[in-house]
Protein backbone atom coordinates (compact mmCIF):
# COMPACT_ATOMS: atom_id res chain seq x y z
CA UNK A 1 0.00 0.00 0.00
CA UNK A 2 1.13 3.56 -0.95
CA UNK A 3 1.86 4.88 3.04
CA UNK A 4 2.52 8.68 1.03
CA UNK A 5 -1.42 8.15 -0.05
CA UNK A 6 -2.67 6.91 2.74
CA UNK A 7 -1.34 9.31 5.69
CA UNK A 8 -2.44 11.94 3.15
CA UNK A 9 -5.68 10.23 2.72
CA UNK A 10 -6.42 10.35 6.96
CA UNK A 11 -5.49 13.82 6.81
CA UNK A 12 -7.62 14.69 4.21
CA UNK A 13 -10.44 12.66 5.64
CA UNK A 14 -9.75 14.21 9.06
CA UNK A 15 -9.56 17.97 8.35
CA UNK A 16 -12.44 17.31 6.42
CA UNK A 17 -14.66 15.85 8.71
CA UNK A 18 -13.71 18.66 11.34
CA UNK A 19 -14.70 21.29 9.47
CA UNK A 20 -17.22 19.90 7.64
CA UNK A 21 -19.26 19.67 11.26
CA UNK A 22 -18.73 23.13 12.37
CA UNK A 23 -20.47 23.83 9.07
CA UNK A 24 -23.05 21.35 9.73
CA UNK A 25 -24.34 21.92 13.02
CA UNK A 26 -25.91 25.70 12.23
CA UNK A 27 -26.84 25.08 9.21
CA UNK A 28 -28.77 21.78 10.30
CA UNK A 29 -30.25 23.77 13.13
CA UNK A 30 -31.95 26.39 10.60
CA UNK A 31 -32.56 23.58 7.90
CA UNK A 32 -34.78 22.01 11.47
CA UNK A 33 -35.87 25.39 12.96
CA UNK A 34 -35.97 28.03 10.51
CA UNK A 35 -38.98 29.63 9.20
CA UNK A 36 -37.96 30.83 5.63
CA UNK A 37 -39.69 30.03 2.78
CA UNK A 38 -36.42 29.57 0.60
CA UNK A 39 -35.22 26.94 2.99
CA UNK A 40 -36.11 24.23 0.74
CA UNK A 41 -34.02 25.91 -1.76
CA UNK A 42 -31.24 25.65 0.59
CA UNK A 43 -31.77 22.29 1.67
CA UNK A 44 -31.93 21.08 -1.90
CA UNK A 45 -28.45 22.15 -2.86
CA UNK A 46 -27.07 20.97 0.52
CA UNK A 47 -28.16 17.74 -0.46
CA UNK A 48 -27.54 18.13 -4.30
CA UNK A 49 -23.94 16.41 -4.14
CA UNK A 50 -25.31 13.10 -3.07
CA UNK A 51 -27.37 13.10 -6.94
CA UNK A 52 -24.48 15.34 -8.97
CA UNK A 53 -21.72 13.70 -10.98
CA UNK A 54 -18.70 13.45 -9.16
CA UNK A 55 -16.84 15.13 -12.13
CA UNK A 56 -19.60 17.54 -12.67
CA UNK A 57 -18.87 18.89 -9.37
CA UNK A 58 -15.01 18.80 -9.57
CA UNK A 59 -14.93 20.66 -13.27
CA UNK A 60 -16.99 23.32 -11.34
CA UNK A 61 -14.83 23.74 -8.54
CA UNK A 62 -11.82 23.19 -10.38
CA UNK A 63 -12.84 26.49 -12.55
CA UNK A 64 -13.92 28.42 -9.39
CA UNK A 65 -10.86 27.93 -7.42
CA UNK A 66 -8.52 28.42 -10.62
CA UNK A 67 -7.59 31.98 -12.01
CA UNK A 68 -10.47 32.23 -14.26
CA UNK A 69 -12.46 33.67 -11.92
CA UNK A 70 -12.14 36.50 -9.37
CA UNK A 71 -11.84 34.17 -6.31
CA UNK A 72 -9.11 32.19 -7.71
CA UNK A 73 -7.20 35.67 -9.07
CA UNK A 74 -7.92 37.07 -5.57
CA UNK A 75 -6.21 33.52 -3.74
CA UNK A 76 -3.43 33.50 -6.49
CA UNK A 77 -2.70 37.38 -5.58
CA UNK A 78 -3.14 36.44 -1.87
CA UNK A 79 -0.91 33.65 -1.58
CA UNK A 80 0.90 33.21 -4.89
CA UNK A 81 -0.49 29.90 -5.55
CA UNK A 82 -3.57 28.39 -6.73
CA UNK A 83 -6.52 26.50 -4.59
CA UNK A 84 -6.66 24.00 -7.59
CA UNK A 85 -4.05 21.13 -7.15
CA UNK A 86 -3.33 21.84 -3.55
CA UNK A 87 -4.16 19.76 -0.31
CA UNK A 88 -6.49 23.08 0.84
CA UNK A 89 -8.62 22.52 -2.53
CA UNK A 90 -9.22 19.30 -1.51
CA UNK A 91 -10.45 20.04 1.29
CA UNK A 92 -12.87 22.50 0.16
CA UNK A 93 -13.87 20.04 -2.69
CA UNK A 94 -14.25 17.14 -0.22
CA UNK A 95 -16.40 19.55 1.97
CA UNK A 96 -19.04 19.75 -0.46
CA UNK A 97 -18.81 16.54 -1.24
CA UNK A 98 -19.51 14.95 1.31
CA UNK A 99 -21.70 18.16 2.87
CA UNK A 100 -24.47 15.61 2.78
CA UNK A 101 -23.91 13.48 4.50
CA UNK A 102 -23.10 15.58 7.53
CA UNK A 103 -26.06 17.59 7.15
CA UNK A 104 -28.84 14.68 6.60
CA UNK A 105 -28.03 12.95 10.16
CA UNK A 106 -27.63 16.19 12.72
CA UNK A 107 -31.00 17.47 10.81
CA UNK A 108 -32.67 14.32 11.10
CA UNK A 109 -31.50 14.23 15.11
CA UNK A 110 -32.65 17.41 15.16
CA UNK A 111 -36.08 17.42 14.05
CA UNK A 112 -36.59 13.98 16.46
CA UNK A 113 -36.49 16.46 19.37
CA UNK A 114 -40.01 16.78 21.01
CA UNK A 115 -41.24 20.61 20.97
CA UNK A 116 -41.72 20.52 24.73
CA UNK A 117 -38.13 20.59 25.66
CA UNK A 118 -37.12 23.76 23.45
CA UNK A 119 -40.41 25.17 24.95
CA UNK A 120 -38.95 24.44 28.45
CA UNK A 121 -35.65 26.13 27.22
CA UNK A 122 -37.58 29.20 26.05
CA UNK A 123 -39.15 29.20 29.20
CA UNK A 124 -35.96 29.53 31.09
CA UNK A 125 -34.56 31.71 28.98
CA UNK A 126 -32.32 30.09 27.57
CA UNK A 127 -31.04 31.88 23.79
CA UNK A 128 -30.98 30.06 21.26
CA UNK A 129 -27.36 29.52 21.22
CA UNK A 130 -27.67 28.31 24.35
CA UNK A 131 -30.35 26.31 23.13
CA UNK A 132 -28.18 24.92 20.30
CA UNK A 133 -24.97 23.96 22.44
CA UNK A 134 -26.64 23.34 26.13
CA UNK A 135 -29.61 21.29 25.36
CA UNK A 136 -29.56 20.22 21.42
CA UNK A 137 -26.07 18.92 20.81
CA UNK A 138 -26.00 16.93 23.86
CA UNK A 139 -29.70 15.29 23.10
CA UNK A 140 -28.25 14.66 19.28
CA UNK A 141 -24.57 13.17 20.01
CA UNK A 142 -26.10 9.87 18.51
CA UNK A 143 -26.71 11.75 15.40
CA UNK A 144 -23.36 14.07 15.25
CA UNK A 145 -21.26 10.48 15.52
CA UNK A 146 -23.53 9.38 12.74
CA UNK A 147 -22.46 12.08 10.63
CA UNK A 148 -18.56 12.47 11.64
CA UNK A 149 -18.04 8.60 10.62
CA UNK A 150 -19.92 9.10 7.73
CA UNK A 151 -18.25 12.48 6.56
CA UNK A 152 -14.72 10.62 7.27
CA UNK A 153 -15.40 7.41 5.71
CA UNK A 154 -17.39 8.62 2.45
CA UNK A 155 -14.21 11.27 2.52
CA UNK A 156 -11.39 8.22 2.56
CA UNK A 157 -13.36 7.33 -0.73
CA UNK A 158 -13.13 10.14 -2.43
CA UNK A 159 -12.37 10.30 -6.61
CA UNK A 160 -13.72 11.90 -8.64
CA UNK A 161 -13.57 15.30 -7.09
CA UNK A 162 -10.52 14.99 -5.71
CA UNK A 163 -8.86 13.33 -9.06
CA UNK A 164 -10.68 16.67 -10.80
CA UNK A 165 -9.58 18.97 -8.05
CA UNK A 166 -6.24 17.74 -6.92
CA UNK A 167 -4.53 15.81 -9.88
CA UNK A 168 -2.19 12.93 -9.24
CA UNK A 169 0.64 14.57 -7.34
CA UNK A 170 2.44 12.20 -5.32
CA UNK A 171 2.53 13.51 -1.26
CA UNK A 172 -0.05 16.56 -2.24
CA UNK A 173 -2.90 15.27 -3.64
CA UNK A 174 -2.93 11.87 -4.18
CA UNK A 175 -5.11 9.74 -1.92
CA UNK A 176 -6.09 6.28 -1.55
CA UNK A 177 -8.54 6.28 -4.13
CA UNK A 178 -6.27 7.66 -6.60
CA UNK A 179 -3.33 5.11 -6.21
CA UNK A 180 -5.66 1.95 -6.55
CA UNK A 181 -6.12 3.82 -10.10
CA UNK A 182 -3.06 4.27 -10.72
CA UNK A 183 -1.73 0.79 -9.79
CA UNK A 184 -4.42 -0.86 -11.48
CA UNK A 185 -2.85 1.38 -14.49
CA UNK A 186 -0.05 0.14 -13.98
CA UNK A 187 -1.10 -3.90 -13.76
CA UNK A 188 0.02 -4.04 -10.10
CA UNK A 189 -3.28 -5.77 -8.99
CA UNK A 190 -1.81 -7.31 -5.90
CA UNK A 191 -1.18 -4.22 -4.59
CA UNK A 192 -4.36 -2.30 -5.93
CA UNK A 193 -6.42 -5.21 -3.86
CA UNK A 194 -4.95 -4.46 -0.79
CA UNK A 195 -5.38 -0.91 -0.74
CA UNK A 196 -9.34 -1.49 -2.12
CA UNK A 197 -9.62 -3.86 0.58
CA UNK A 198 -8.67 -1.64 3.16
CA UNK A 199 -11.14 0.89 1.89
CA UNK A 200 -13.64 -1.93 1.81
CA UNK A 201 -13.15 -2.41 5.38
CA UNK A 202 -13.72 1.45 6.37
CA UNK A 203 -16.66 1.58 4.73
CA UNK A 204 -18.04 -1.32 5.94
CA UNK A 205 -16.82 -0.66 9.50
CA UNK A 206 -18.03 2.64 9.52
CA UNK A 207 -21.92 1.82 8.43
CA UNK A 208 -21.54 -0.97 11.09
CA UNK A 209 -20.82 1.62 13.61
CA UNK A 210 -24.12 3.82 12.16
CA UNK A 211 -26.33 0.85 12.42
CA UNK A 212 -25.22 0.05 15.98
CA UNK A 213 -25.58 3.55 17.33
CA UNK A 214 -29.63 3.96 15.10
CA UNK A 215 -30.56 0.56 16.93
CA UNK A 216 -29.32 1.89 20.39
CA UNK A 217 -30.98 5.44 19.49
CA UNK A 218 -34.41 3.28 18.70
CA UNK A 219 -34.46 1.16 21.97
CA UNK A 220 -33.30 4.19 24.41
Amino acid sequence: MDTQALWLTLKLATVTTALLLCVAVPLSWWLAFGKARWKVVIEAIATLPLILPPTVLGFYLLVLLGPRTSFGRFWIHLTGHPLAFSFKGLVIGSMIYSLPFAVQPVTTGFLGIGPEILDAARLLGASALRTLYAVLLPLTRRSLFSAAILCFAHTVGEFGVVLMIGGDIPGATRTLSISIYDQVQDFRYAQANHTAFFLLMIALLALTAVSSMRKQASRG
